[in-house]
């Protein structure tokens, strides 16, 4: 059975029967229907409908902080895919849609050296033990030194959706047919697959995985987590973040569609139309869940978590309990990334390239910058004391905020 992006006349017909305010996400679901339908790319994936779920007008604020932006460079457009950058000790990598792999210089973001994949990306790109890895939608893995020169090549079972940074000589590959496949980081062939069955309705995601203490852990389709021994591929637990319900297939979507973030006492996730949960790490026990739905993940840092939930909002969750820190919903349906926090703030990007930093404390507005590109949609990463971020149109920042 194919699963093709579907987005017709009739689908949308049936969809107007639902709130109003899943629209712009539902547009984006995958459809297992066995043949292709058109995809309608003038509808963006973080758009509302008119109305009562129009993006929230961004309102004005004292800045008590400040973004500055250390470099920036263009490594090319992410095209349908978001794309997100890789880090070594002394090179940032970056990737096109269309294949072109960048490395730059860490500490200037000069170019280095660029080269053709010759594949489209639809995974992130990865690092690793002095290997540089991207991914395709025809489930080409292709690994290359950190000189630009090709390592190996190796096939999984379909598109690409992430590829993790290299751990213990193990590359994790995920794909669009629910597959995890464990790659051996000196030839690229494969050591271990973990399988399970996809719903016929699925939110369109490049989830990965969360690595913690030689275990990945991942999230699925239909609510499920599992923790997978990297070495190995053994399964350690399996447990649900959300169990689907409803009368339709749409009301039951309660899918995973973003990494799940572990420390070493426990692992949390969060599901589209569903819940946050967390679980004790070693032995997957359940130690709390609440009714947050999202489709774009999340961060742990000590004792907090911070999330972003499907109509924007940006809240705080104590990690013992779940209950709410703080929140902050005057960004609503901006199309709003996975929050960073770095220091004594929180980062999130949204679909007008808007950076907003955000107090720790209270979720308070304390900065605010326009990027060139586009969107933010892939999440930010910690580069020394700042963060990488990179839009929709490939442009590649390295700011800090004081």
């Amino acid at each position: 059975m194919n699963t093709c992006a579907c987005s017709s006349p009739s689908i949308g017909a049936g969809l107007k029967a639902y709130n109003k305010l899943w629209l712009g996400l539902l547009l984006g679901l995958l459809f297992a229907l066995g043949g292709c339908a058109s995809t309608d790319e003038s509808v963006p994936d973080w758009a509302g409908v008119k109305g009562d779920s129009d993006p929230a007008k961004l309102v004005e604020f004292s800045q008590t902080a400040k973004f500055e932006v250390r470099w920036h460079s263009n490594v090319g457009d992410s095209g349908a895919n978001p794309q997100q950058p890789a880090l070594t000790k002394d090179a940032v990598y970056g990737v096109s849609g269309n294949g072109r792999l960048t490395r730059l210089d860490r500490a200037t973001g000069n170019p280095v050296w660029r080269i053709e994949t010759g594949i489209v990306v639809s995974g992130d790109v990865a690092s690793g033990e002095g290997l540089i890895i991207v991914g395709g939608d025809k489930g080409d893995v292709l690994a290359y030194g950190e000189d630009g020169k090709p390592r190996w090549k190796s096939k999984v079972s379909s598109e690409v959706l992430s590829v993790s940074a290299v751990v213990d000589g193990v590359v994790i590959v995920r794909s669009g047919d629910g597959r995890i496949a464990g790659l051996n980081a000196a030839d690229g062939k494969r050591i271990w697959l973990y399988e399970r069955s996809t719903p016929a309705l699925v939110v369109r995601s490049h989830a990965g995985v969360a690595i913690q203490r030689g275990v990945a852990f991942a999230g699925f389709a239909g609510g499920k987590i599992a923790a997978i021994r990297i070495k190995d591929g053994e399964v350690v637990w399996e447990n649900f973040v959300s169990q689907p319900r409803g009368n339709t297939e749409l009301e039951r979507i309660s899918d995973i569609t973003s990494d799940p973030v572990a420390d070493d006492e426990q692992v949390c996730a969060i599901a589209f139309q569903g819940h946050v949960a967390c679980f004790d790490a070693v032995q997957g026990g359940p130690l709390w869940n609440r009714d947050i739905s999202s489709d774009k993940g999340m961060m742990l840092l000590r004792k907090y978590i911070y999330l972003t939930d499907v109509k924007g909002s940006v809240m705080a969750l104590d990690k013992a309990s779940g209950s709410t820190v703080w929140k902050n919903d005057q960004l609503f349906m901006r199309g709003i990334s996975t929050p960073y926090a770095l220091g004594n703030f929180v980062v999130v990007g949204d679909f007008e390239g808007y950076l907003h930093g955000l107090n720790r404390e209270d979720g308070s507005f304390v900065a605010r910058i326009q990027l060139e590109g586009g969107a933010i949609k892939a999440a930010s990463i910690q580069m020394d004391d700042g963060i990488l971020v990179q839009t929709r149109g490939g442009e590649l920042y390295s700011l800090s905020i004081k």
